[in-house]
């Protein structure tokens, strides 16, 4: 299963607005720079944090540890 194309443009998309579009849109006054690197380094990381956890749970490295008597309850009540 790969990674579904809707929700990785939507989720970009608004990052993408929360960098770049609004810290065109930061009032002026002294502490305008401030604010746009705030918006910019916002919208980067929470992108870039979202992408991980997003394509973590594509192949993730830990699953479900079963016993043996689990695996033969589970093989028992599904049967095949």
């Amino acid at each position: 299963m790969g990674a579904a194309f809707w929700p990785v443009v939507l989720v970009s998309a608004f990052w993408g607005v929360v960098g770049i579009v609004l810290p065109f849109y930061t009032p002026k006054g002294p502490n305008r720079g401030i604010f746009q690197l705030i918006l910019m380094l916002t919208g980067a990381t929470c992108w870039l944090f979202w992408l991980c956890c997003y394509m973590a749970q594509m192949n993730p490295l830990i699953g479900p540890k079963l016993t043996n008597n689990t695996l033969i309850l589970m093989d028992a009540a599904w049967g095949q």
